[in-house]
């Protein structure tokens, strides 16, 4: 089997890249600068604000894995737009058109908007994005369904929600600096889903390999609903820490991340990203395909002693 990933050298891609390259399947890795992956294999230098692949370049390839794009941070509607969006579907028509088997997108549950019920959403459970990032992810996987329904290339869309795993990136890795730091321990509130990052590259391989035709997306976590609380105290035993402390009370908590998002101009930002409810359903990938988590993140912090 020959596959071709994007995005190799990010978080998710050199995890990828390595189960492919284990498992003894060739390998075409595309980056932006053209690193080399960890293990010494080369990457193909690609960047997909100046350049498209066409069908000449994915000759004999047999499955896409695209992780390429901008991550959710502060960037310009129009980029979104270009990398999130347009390249994506220029990309599956060119893999199309070299009569490549399976076309895998890395999306998002940002892609579904913000949640608005405690309860697990599904598939279907969707509302207009509020960001840029969002809305690309969305009108992307817009596109594919009305494009390719009807191709004799699979697609597969794939929406995970947080990824963890080490060297994580964003709020969980400040999360793990403020643990170090001394934070007291969290109120017991809020809940998200998260998904290890070696079951969701696990996740990729497996839903290429299903033969139902056409268009198939599905949710990516472990299943499990961890509050900050959860987090906090699973970073403290992976380092040997004990249990914290919960001296702060709840109303401090609230003042805190209010004073924090006056001073970066973040409405709410704080206190919904450490204690809102954002839960997603893995019931469609698990009925779909053989796949089944292996890890959950007290786990994945003992492999790597609490490091993240």
């Amino acid at each position: 089997m020959k596959y071709l990933v994007t995005g190799a050298t990010g978080f998710i891609g050199l995890e990828l890249c390595r189960q492919i390259l284990q498992s003894g399947h060739q390998l075409i890795a595309l980056s932006r600068l053209g690193e080399t992956l960890p293990d010494g294999t080369p990457t193909r230098s690609i960047d997909f604000r100046r350049e498209q692949l066409a069908a000449a370049d994915l000759e004999s390839v047999d499955i896409i894995f695209h992780l390429a794009g901008i991550a959710h941070q502060q960037a310009k509607p129009e980029d979104y737009d270009l990398v999130n969006h347009r390249v994506v579907t220029q990309l599956a028509k060119a893999a199309e058109a070299a009569s490549v088997q399976c076309f895998v997108f890395l999306s998002s549950v940002k892609a579904m908007g913000e949640s608005v019920s405690p309860l697990a959403r599904t598939e279907h459970d969707v509302e207009s994005p509020l960001d840029a990032y969002g809305r690309s992810k969305w009108q992307a996987e817009a596109d594919l369904n009305r494009e390719f329904s009807d191709s004799s290339m699979r697609v597969r869309i794939l929406r995970p929600a947080l990824v963890y795993g080490r060297e994580t990136k964003a709020n969980l890795a400040l999360l793990s600096r403020m643990v170090d730091k001394g934070l007291p321990r969290p109120p017991d509130l809020g809940a998200r889903s998260m998904i290890s990052r070696s079951d969701l590259c696990a996740l990729m391989q497996a839903v290429s390999l299903e033969e139902k035709q056409g268009v198939c997306t599905f949710i990516a976590t472990d299943g499990e609903a961890y509050s900050t609380r959860r987090i906090y105290d699973a970073l403290r035993d992976a380092r040997g820490m004990g249990q914290g402390i919960s001296w702060c009370p709840r109303w401090v908590w609230w003042l805190a991340c209010r004073l924090f998002d006056v001073l970066r101009d973040t409405p709410d930002a704080t206190w919904n990203k450490l204690f809102a409810v954002e839960l997603y359903s893995n019931n469609a990938v698990l009925e779909a395909t053989p796949w089944r988590p292996v890890a959950s993140l007290e786990s994945t912090l003992r492999v790597t002693g609490g490091v993240l």
